[in-house]
């Protein structure tokens, strides 16, 4: 089987926001991310997260806009590949976040 990623992967556990469910990622790269989560999704489906990570100033929300290219089942859950399109960041300040960057496609 042929490695179709482009872009050096680095093993992180994250949470990660979907509108209706969170879940945790696994591994992440500058071009996709794959997650593990207790919703099932279908490969083509665009769908729109958010990624919460410390950085040494706060926290920071990575949002992202992208679609999926593969899914595969875990046990109870399932493990969804991300294309990301788009993304964004912003810090998060308790209760709201300040967008810092404009959106930017990968």
């Amino acid at each position: 089987m042929t490695d179709k990623r482009r872009e050096e992967r680095v093993a992180v556990a994250l949470p990660i926001f979907l509108a209706d469910a969170t879940g945790i990622t696994r591994d992440v790269s500058a071009t996709g991310i794959f997650f593990e989560i207790n919703t099932r999704f279908s490969v083509g489906d665009p769908v729109s997260f958010t990624v919460e990570f410390d950085a040494p100033d706060g926290k920071r929300l990575l949002r992202c806009e992208g679609n999926i290219v593969r899914t595969e089942q875990r046990d109870d859950r399932t493990g969804v590949a991300i294309q990301v399109i788009e993304s964004s960041m912003g810090i998060s300040k308790k209760d709201h976040s300040i967008n810092l960057f404009v959106n930017k496609g990968i």
